[in-house]
């Protein structure tokens, strides 16, 4: 029944192609029922890459059921001889789960050599998108990374970048700008532009980057384990954020350096991380500091997402912008722990732990933050309820793949983040300001037009369209559960409340209608309201 509904993960085989897709050389069979494919339509329609996504189906079919046979070996074999491909996952679906097939004894049926499959035996009842995507890098880790001789010069590894990562590519170039900037190679971006022998070569770097707690995680605990790897697992969100995770850098590449004789690493002049390298890296701290956005601190603000996003943002929000966080959430259980640390001190209350989009619209329905930061059900949620909000997590939608350069990492990404703080809440107050003082005259009638609309108007209709007497009750706002009534008065009261509470002071103002016994909210109602709640 949950398929019925949104979901903010995908499912185990959106997880293994997200790892497979991303990789050189890499191809997925995924053994599954007629119209399984569906996930290359995602890849094709939000990606904007030119390569189709490297997904084949071996379809299970009743009738080969019935015979006790298997496509699996045949298609095994024709992506063998199609693509060529340095090495196939076999992946099971839910139908043959239940089915309890030997994968792995059918595709080695194939004929092709068993050192070019690898079957990704995952339950897909039990683990959805990022647990797969997790458990699958982490396995080709394993399988592939080899010991070898440490580059001469400064390098790290980029881990858990994947094909419909958030702002993927973006991100990607602020980190290697900034590496750059510090005099730092990168030795392999895994998985994302990846092959066999790049996982090869991943400890020849001088320590890893992992900054999501959802992917690349446990293969950099598994390389510090295996090849006395160390890891930098902060993600560089906010200006704050980004500093600490150059200084991270550099303390750790600096102890390899002295343990090699080498020549330490030096943060260079910070305006050297800028593009024209004359200026301040980001904005951050100097447009805080403004009016337009000091207009801003202490707004309420909800941020919900996955682990990593959630609490950069939260922080960012709170730490730089000076915004008031009324709750935040994520929808991974598995991180909940993590974020709760992470964001001690930062939240009101609990931490929202859910993966129903539909609890988390009636606590922003309730709240009616000024700001929500969110997945696109937030979006979707915020836009029904006039509520400023702007994505910053996956699931996505088509407006944050785009061509140009938009990260969320480092300085260009705090730049980018303000920017869209700003440009959310902006656009919400600019609307309030033009329900409040009306169009300025933007909008106009030609001559004659209110006259001319009146001409053959039914009686009935034309009684209709005569607005409501101050005293009599409006028969168009309703309460939301439709019990009580407005007189026309009120409701210009109440119209001048701006939009991102009005529900709200709407559903305070019936509540305390009742408790009053009044049935009809009036003007004097209204006033006495918001004495009574302090308004």
């Amino acid at each position: 029944m949950r398929l019925a509904f949104w979901l903010y993960e995908g499912t185990a085989l959106h997880g293994v192609s997200r790892v497979t897709n991303s990789m050189k050389g890499v191809h997925t069979v995924y053994h599954a029922p007629q119209g399984d494919d569906y996930i290359t339509a995602t890849y094709t329609m939000l990606e904007r890459t030119p390569q189709f996504p490297k997904l084949s189906i071996s379809v299970v079919r009743g009738q080969d059921l019935a015979r006790g046979t298997s496509r699996l070996p045949n298609t095994v074999k024709q992506v063998e001889e199609h693509y060529n491909p340095e090495l196939i996952v076999v992946a099971p679906s839910c139908s043959t789960a239940l089915l309890q097939e030997d994968l792995g004894q059918m595709a080695r049926s194939s004929g092709v050599s068993p050192e070019k499959i690898m079957v990704y035996a995952v339950n897909p009842f039990r683990v959805s998108e990022n647990e797969a995507a997790e458990g699958l890098f982490t396995e080709l880790v394993k399988r592939y990374a080899a010991d070898c001789p440490k580059t001469e010069r400064p390098s790290v590894n980029l881990l858990g970048f994947t094909s419909l990562g958030f702002h993927l590519r973006s991100n990607l170039t602020s980190l290697r700008r900034m590496l750059t900037t510090l005099g730092v190679e990168v030795n392999v971006t895994a998985p994302w532009g990846a092959g066999i022998d790049d996982l090869k070569k991943l400890p020849a770097a001088w320590l890893n980057i992992a900054p999501f707690r959802e992917i690349g995680l446990n293969a950099a605990d598994y390389l510090k384990e295996t090849f006395s790897m160390p890891a930098i697992t902060l993600a560089p969100i906010g200006v704050q954020g980004t500093m600490s995770w150059l200084n991270s850098i550099i303390e750790e590449i600096n102890k390899i350096a002295a343990e090699r004789g080498v020549a330490p690493v030096c943060m260079p002049e910070l305006r050297k991380f800028s593009f024209d390298g004359q200026s301040a890296p980001s904005g951050v701290p100097w447009f805080a500091r403004t009016a337009d956005m000091e207009s801003f601190s202490n707004k309420r603000a909800f941020v919900f997402g996955d682990a990593t996003q959630v609490v950069g943002v939260t922080k960012f929000l709170k730490d730089e912008l000076g915004m008031q966080i009324i709750g935040a959430g994520t929808y991974l259980p598995s991180q909940a722990d993590w974020v709760r640390s992470q964001l001690e001190g930062y939240l009101p209350g609990e931490l929202m732990v859910t993966d129903k989009f539909q609890e988390v619209a009636q606590f922003i329905e309730e709240e009616m933050p000024e700001l929500v930061c969110g997945t696109q059900m937030e979006r979707h949620s915020c836009r029904k309820l006039d509520v400023p909000c702007m994505v910053i997590s996956t699931p996505t939608h088509i407006e944050n793949h785009l061509l140009g350069y938009y990260p969320f990492f480092g300085f260009d990404g705090s730049d980018i983040i303000a920017d869209r703080v700003y440009t959310s809440a902006k656009l919400g107050l600019e609307k309030h300001l033009i329900d409040f003082f009306g169009d300025a005259g933007l909008e106009y009638e030609e001559p004659g037009m209110a006259d001319v609309s009146s001409i053959g108007t039914p009686m009935s209709h034309a009684a209709e369209a005569v607005p409501p007497s101050p005293d009599e009750p409006s028969m168009q706002p309703q309460s939301l559960n439709g019990e009580m009534s407005w007189t026309g008065e009120a409701e210009k009261m109440l119209n001048k409340v701006p939009f991102f509470v009005r529900k709200k002071v709407r559903k305070n103002t019936e509540n305390f209608a009742r408790e009053i016994g009044e049935p009809v909210i009036s003007a004097e109602v209204f006033r006495k309201a918001k004495e009574h709640l302090g308004g």
